[in-house]
């Protein structure tokens, strides 16, 4: 289970804290996912497009927003997804904070099916890469 963790700067920290505590404005800022149907601003169904290697998947599942902490602008978020073709499945517990102009996230995620045999190493390079534009996105928003 590859454990990773970014920093990131925001200009605005009360906006950055609106996209994150807000799945319908978070889930269009990680590379290659949407929004497919939202229950609320803390729960929705995602889909996401990755590539791994020579193979390209697209994964679905529900994402929900497990806790949101205002005061210490905290999000703890939890994804199950499966992929199309039903041979991979991810799982990721991710947390979001935001600290003055700062910002980190941590994330450990669970790859098994198809997409494990890829390896770690790819895994974690993909997961890595995804991770940056993430936070690059957010600091954006």
């Amino acid at each position: 289970m590859p454990t990773l963790n970014e920093t990131f700067s925001v200009s605005n920290p009360d906006s950055a804290w609106t996209t994150i505590s807000d799945l319908n404005k978070l889930i269009p800022c990680v590379p290659g996912a949407k929004v497919v149907s939202a229950d609320s601003p803390q729960a929705a169904k995602a889909a996401i497009e990755v590539k791994m290697g020579s193979m390209g998947m697209t994964f679905t599942g529900p994402v929900t927003i497990e806790s949101a902490d205002a005061g210490s602008k905290t999000v703890k978020i939890k994804a199950n997804t499966r992929e199309a073709g039903g041979q991979s499945n991810a799982s990721g517990d991710v947390t979001i904070s935001l600290s003055g102009s700062n910002g980190t996230i941590n994330a450990v995620a669970n790859v098994s099916g198809k997409a494990a045999s890829m390896g770690e190493g790819t895994i974690v390079a993909v997961l890595t890469q995804l991770i940056k534009s993430f936070s690059a996105n957010i600091a954006k928003a």
